[in-house]
């Protein structure tokens, strides 16, 4: 891969590897290190990609692989999350911050199934592909964060609107 191709991969890709990095880890500064990781494995791939498609698929399988293997290490394990919320939508737009909120609360096979096929619009097969899961399994997983995702958030507008009770005037 020349300096020129890598280049225009890392500007066309970056972002995605960072955002799927982030829904699997919960943590900005370990997307970013995962980002960093996938870029030079990308830097010192020996071979050429087949196509754009190939290059783009590799890239997730990489970032999911990397996740996966950051969230098993030992300090992973026995560190405590600080729940970092900055990249998260901004606070005066309160149905994005609710879903937001809801998806990164879902486990991590649901919440990257999630994001790469709504958000990056990965098909079933991509997905699938993506996370080294059967399309079945994947379509399992979105059916049931959706229905996690549904109950979460009418539960939430359950407690908007029975949290108002008005006191009798005396």
């Amino acid at each position: 891969m020349t300096d020129d191709q890598f280049s225009r991969a890392a500007r066309t890709y970056g972002d995605t590897v960072y955002r799927v990095a982030y829904h699997a880890l919960k943590n900005s500064a370990d997307a970013e290190d995962v980002m960093q990781t996938v870029l030079l494995k990308l830097y010192e791939y020996p071979r050429e990609f087949e196509s754009e498609e190939h290059l783009k698929h590799w890239l997730l399988r990489v970032a999911v692989n990397e996740s996966r293997r950051l969230l098993r290490s030992f300090w992973r394990r026995r560190a405590v999350s600080l729940d970092e919320m900055r990249d998260g939508p901004a606070p005066d737009d309160r149905s994005k911050r609710e879903l937001f909120q809801a998806v990164m609360a879902l486990e991590t096979k649901y919440r990257l199934a999630v994001y790469l096929y709504y958000y990056e619009g990965c098909s079933v097969n991509e997905t699938a592909q993506a996370m080294r899961a059967n399309p079945s399994t994947v379509q399992t997983w979105l059916y049931r964060a959706r229905k996690l995702l549904r109950d979460a958030l009418s539960e939430g507008e359950e407690k908007e609107e029975t949290s108002y009770v008005p006191r009798p005037v005396p």
